[in-house]
């Protein structure tokens, strides 16, 4: 007699289903949990990274090919720089870490760094454990090369790799992350350190997974170290960067991810994303779920160039930017808004309606003093 089916294992079954009985599952990392934190308003994409799906290969069926990715002359330059700043044992990283993070340590002369390797994700995710308790016993300073950790997302793991995790005198942990971006007079681009300090949250919520299970609890920073190159040379340089707010975020975002059997629950019988099915099957599984596209997903989306001809042709006003969406209030699509603005519709008590009649008058005033033929007309 077979074993009744538990919560769990339904679930897995059922995004099983969406992916399609002989796709593989796509494993989740860091970028894409932080990416679903930096936009948890999209079911579209919590369903199909949920359920494995791959989101480039997807695109490419759909007719919306992917240009979402890192190039190779990045990736090279990226290894090259991480190269460097881990040599002679991480000798210049804990020099950082202990100038930015925890001058009051004693300096680290030299440092452990422990054999990470094992068998498949879950034997390193296993010895990547052992190694933090091992080192957090020890009180000195320790590096952790890339090692593995675990995540419960959906009820099932998705395994994580940091660049790395150090471990202090005082046995907290610290996640360094390491980017080949430049910090020009000590700062760099905002976005680029805000997607940095989203993906380090990621890795903050799996380390505070294995610390849980030490006794005592083992305390994780939530200051990670960013490591760039200093200026326009290759020379690394570093800033601790607050991921409270975005540990918050990415936690809740988690919490609704595992509970996108809501989401799958909605879905029309039938409903697959495997991407030999025919075009318009595969566009109509699609398009059952509810996105929330916005200019900020063609640099984290796989499926962003899709959205966006949707949202476009839909004349949604989020494809102008959420803060403009915000501004708009219950006016969620560009004919609305124009209606609104030359007082065909909407309600003029609306601070949002009156902003743009006034707005529309203020421009026919301007045109009306500009010559006819002129291009401004």
């Amino acid at each position: 007699m077979p074993l009744p089916r538990t919560r769990g294992t339904a679930l897995r079954h059922r995004l099983a289903e969406l992916r399609g009985p002989d796709v593989p599952a796509k494993a989740l990392d860091a970028r894409a949990l932080a990416a679903l934190a930096a936009n948890p308003g999209c079911e579209r994409r919590a369903i199909l990274d949920g359920a494995g799906v791959n989101k480039a290969v997807l695109a490419d069926a759909l007719g919306s090919p992917s240009a979402f990715g890192q190039s190779q002359f990045a990736f090279m330059r990226g290894n090259a720089f991480e190269a460097r700043v881990k040599a002679d044992g991480g000798a210049e990283l804990l020099r950082l870490v202990h100038e930015k993070l925890d001058a009051g340590a004693e300096p680290p002369t030299r440092a452990h760094v422990p054999e990470l390797s094992a068998v498949g994700p879950e034997g390193r995710a296993a010895r990547t454990a052992l190694a933090l308790r091992e080192a957090t016993e020890a009180a000195a300073w320790t590096l952790l090369d890339h090692p593995m950790l675990a995540l419960d997302v959906a009820g099932s793991p998705a395994f994580l790799e940091p660049d790395a995790v150090v471990v202090h005198p005082d046995g907290s942990w610290t996640v360094v992350e390491i980017k080949s971006f430049p910090m020009l007079d000590g700062s760099a681009d905002p976005a680029k350190v805000g997607a940095a300090a989203r993906q380090s949250a990621v890795y903050v919520l799996a380390l505070e997974e294995v610390a849980a299970r030490l006794d005592p609890v083992a305390r994780v920073r939530t200051r990670v170290l960013l490591v760039c190159p200093k200026d326009f040379s290759n020379l690394p340089t570093a800033s601790a960067v607050d991921v409270r707010k975005q540990r918050a975020v990415t936690s809740r975002q988690l919490a609704r991810l595992t509970r996108i059997e809501d989401i799958a629950d909605t879905l029309p019988e039938g409903t697959c994303f495997a991407p030999d099915r025919p075009a318009a099957e595969l566009t109509a599984a699609v398009e059952s779920v509810p996105a929330a596209y916005a200019p900020e997903c063609l640099a984290a989306c796989e499926l962003a160039f899709h959205c966006r001809d949707r949202s476009r042709a839909s004349g949604a006003v989020t494809a102008l930017g959420r803060s403009l969406r915000a501004e708009l209030g219950d006016l969620t699509t560009i004919d609305e808004v124009l209606a609104a603005a030359h007082g065909e519709s909407g309600d003029p008590d609306d601070p949002a309606v009156a902003a743009l009649r006034r707005a529309a008058e203020l421009r026919a005033e301007a045109l009306a003093h500009v010559p006819e033929g002129s291009p401004c007309r």
